[in-house]
């Protein structure tokens, strides 16, 4: 049952529990309970996406067999979904459906945008489209997004037509957030038409917010909870997704490839329109003059001019500001745990792996 008022200390607990709680626990309890499901929504899936999807999610490698080696994700938005519904008062077990649900969708969004990026690796390994093909990897997305809507659709309770619902909104947001990502790459740096920071914000709050707010929201109405704790807790996943997005554009600059999967200063590289380049070009000084003259320059970027580059980002207040961006996002997630009735340990679990995504390194 949704719990209907907050214990003697709850919100004191709410806001100190981060500094404590085992966010990798937390995050390993989560996957244990949602993957005998996954692995059964999987197993439904026609042999051949089925097998790209286990390499996705890092089960097996091209070869269909077993990858201990390889990397499955955090699981952050499973996990969200289950403290979602444990945060209104249910168990973590009617948010199962839900969490099987936006990994799917998460999984194929990732198989989708490596093609339309033409990112090679994926969790240092081969991105799906360079281990397979463009044509069957858009097909085992594809696969994926259906899977994602059924298994949500026969979830059990009375809640599933409103779970579906909110999931297929949350679709079309991502959809228009890759659209807005895509069209960013045709405009110029400066002048006339160029991508402001605010503009790249509202992109991020749809292409990464919108997933991270479904996930947590589809626990709490998986678990019963009022349209008004719902609502709140899509906007802190909301807000949660918009630092998530800052940091892994710093991740993208300067974050290490043995760690991120990616090689360095990847996202300068292919002049990406980041978040720490747009607030850097954005500047009026020297460096920022500098890094528009360089970004608009014809040609690919040596390794000499991108690591000038990164340089230039920095001092032009781009870092600084991006960091500062995740901050006032990050503390806009965790004020929106509070002043609702959330049972106070899943609530402090909730907290922790929000405040845990401003300094990852994955």
């Amino acid at each position: 049952m949704y719990a209907t008022s907050v214990p003697a200390g709850a919100a004191a607990a709410i806001a100190s529990y981060g500094h404590h709680a085992d966010v990798g626990g937390v995050l390993r309890r989560c996957r244990e309970l949602v993957r005998p499901a996954l692995v059964e929504a999987v197993g439904r899936l026609h042999p051949w996406t089925g097998e790209m999807a286990a390499y996705a999610l890092g089960w097996r490698d091209a070869a269909g067999t077993p990858d201990p080696a390889a990397s499955e994700g955090k699981g952050v938005r499973q996990a969200l979904a289950v403290l979602g519904a444990e945060a209104v008062g249910a168990d973590g077990g009617v948010a199962v459906a839900g969490a099987v649900a936006v990994e799917l969708v998460h999984t194929f969004s990732l198989m989708h945008d490596d093609i339309m990026d033409g990112d090679a690796l994926r969790r240092q390994r081969p991105a799906l489209w360079k281990a397979y093909g463009t044509g069957p990897a858009v097909l085992a997305g594809d696969a994926l997004h259906a899977l994602a809507v059924q298994c949500l659709a026969e979830a059990p309770g009375p809640w599933s037509g409103d779970a579906v619902r909110r999931l297929c909104g949350t679709l079309n947001a991502l959809v228009c957030g890759q659209a807005e990502d895509l069209r960013f790459e045709r405009r110029p740096w400066r002048g006339p038409g160029a991508v402001g920071v605010e503009q790249y914000r509202a992109m991020a709050e749809q292409k990464t917010g919108a997933l991270l707010g479904c996930a947590v929201a589809l626990g709490a109405v998986l678990g019963g909870a009022p349209a008004g704790t719902v609502a709140a807790l899509d906007r802190a996943g909301r807000h949660l997704g918009v630092a998530f997005q800052a940091v892994d554009d710093l991740l993208g600059i300067w974050g290490e490839p043995v760690v991120t999967g990616k090689p360095v200063h990847g996202d300068l590289r292919l002049r990406k329109k980041t978040y720490p380049v747009l607030a850097a070009v954005a500047g009026d000084g020297p460096a920022a003059r500098e890094l528009a003259v360089l970004l608009e320059s014809p040609g690919p970027l040596d390794d000499a001019a991108v690591a000038h580059a990164a340089v230039l980002v920095e001092e032009a207040g781009g870092r600084a500001a991006t960091r500062e961006e995740a901050r006032r996002h990050l503390d806009a997630a965790r004020h929106g745990l509070r002043g609702f009735a959330l049972v106070p340990g899943a609530a402090g679990d909730l907290d922790a792996l929000f405040a845990s995504v401003l300094n990852r390194d994955w």
